[in-house]
C-alpha cells in the first residue's frame, strides 16, 4: 500500500480526548450556524442555476433558463440541459429553453419529493430520449449540523495532508478522495495510518470559492472501525476552520456513504437529478466516461 510520512510534527491530530487542532466549537462556528450554512449553499445552488437564491424557498416550482457561470461548482458542465434541484420547498428546474415544455408538464404534474424517483421519473426520461438525451444523476447533498459535528475518535495516527502530499495518490483506492481529472482543486486531505501505511483518507476538493467538497475512502480490511467518520468529521472541521463550508454528495441509495454523513455530522439539504446525453449515458454505463 502507498504511504506518506508526515510534513510536521504539527500535522499530526490527536484522536482522542481534546484536540489541539481545533478551537472550542463556539469560536471554530463564530462565523457560521447552522442557518449561513444553508443559505451560503442555497447561494451558490443559484450559481449553479442561474436563479435567485430565494427560488428554492418558494411554494411554488420554478423553470430558469441555464448558463454558464465562472463561479459555478468547477465540476459542472454548463448550461443543462436539464437539472432538477429541490431543498425541500419546491422544484428549481435550469434547463436548456427548448426542453421548457417538457420538464414544466413533469415538475407540475406530481408531487414534488416523486419527481425524484420512479416510477414518475421514467415520464421524464421517456420524453428526454426523444431527444437524445437520459436521466444520468441522482443525487443526495449533505450539510454540517453544527449541533452534531465534532471530532470523532480514531483508533489510528491521524495526518493533516496537503495538496503536494497527494500526488502519489491518485489510484482507484483513494477515488472517492480525490479527483485524478481535477487535482488541480483537491487542496486539503486527513489521512489514517496504521504505522507508515495509509488505510484511510478524506480530501476534499475547492469546488466553488465559498464550498469544499468532501470524499472519504477507507481500505477494506480497515472498515467498520469508525475512521470514516473520524476522518470526514475532522476535515469538515478543518475546512470550517478555513471560513469554508463543508459538503457532502452521496447517491441516495449508498447507504455505506449515507450512514457516514449522519454519524460524522451531517444532514440532508438538498436533492438534484440531472439529465445528459445519451451518449454521456452510454459511456458513463461503459466505463468511459468521468
Amino acid at each position: 500500500m502507498l504511504t506518506l510520512n508526515p510534513r510536521s510534527d504539527n500535522d499530526i491530530i490527536t484522536t482522542t480526548g481534546r484536540n489541539p487542532l481545533y478551537r472550542e466549537n463556539e469560536v471554530l462556528f463564530m462565523h457560521f450556524t447552522n442557518k449561513s450554512i444553508l443559505e451560503i449553499a442555497m447561494q451558490q445552488s443559484a450559481i449553479d442555476a442561474n436563479c435567485n437564491a430565494e427560488d428554492f424557498m418558494q411554494e411554488q416550482n420554478i423553470i430558469v433558463t441555464s448558463a454558464a457561470n465562472p463561479n459555478a461548482r468547477k465540476y459542472l458542465t454548463l448550461p443543462f440541459a436539464c437539472n432538477l434541484i429541490s431543498y425541500g420547498n419546491n422544484i428549481v428546474a435550469t434547463i436548456t429553453e427548448k426542453y421548457r415544455q417538457i420538464v414544466s408538464e413533469y415538475i407540475n404534474k406530481y408531487p414534488v419529493e416523486h419527481c425524484f424517483e420512479t416510477p414518475n421519473l421514467h415520464v421524464l426520461n421517456d420524453a428526454m430520449q426523444e431527444e437524445n438525451l437520459r436521466v444520468c444523476f441522482m443525487a443526495e447533498y449533505f450539510l454540517p449540523n453544527l449541533e452534531e459535528l465534532k471530532a470523532i475518535d480514531c483508533p489510528y495516527e491521524l495526518k493533516i495532508l496537503h495538496s503536494g502530499d497527494f500526488d502519489t495518490l491518485y489510484t482507484d483506492t483513494w477515488g472517492n478522495a480525490l479527483c485524478k481529472e481535477r487535482r488541480e482543486l483537491d487542496v486539503l486531505g486527513i489521512g489514517a495510518y496504521d504505522g507508515t501505511q495509509l488505510i484511510g483518507l478524506a480530501g476534499c476538493s475547492a469546488d466553488c470559492e465559498t464550498m469544499w467538497q468532501i470524499g472519504v475512502d477507507v481500505i477494506p480490511e480497515y472498515r467498520r472501525q469508525n475512521i470514516a467518520s473520524a476522518l470526514t468529521s475532522r476535515l469538515a472541521l478543518a475546512i470550517l476552520e478555513r471560513d469554508k463550508v463543508p459538503f457532502y454528495c452521496a447517491a441516495w441509495s449508498n447507504i455505506k456513504s449515507v450512514r457516514n454523513a449522519i454519524k460524522s455530522g451531517f444532514c440532508p439539504a438538498w436533492v438534484e437529478t440531472t439529465v445528459k446525453s445519451a451518449s454521456f449515458v452510454n459511456e458513463m454505463n461503459a466505463g468511459k466516461a468521468h
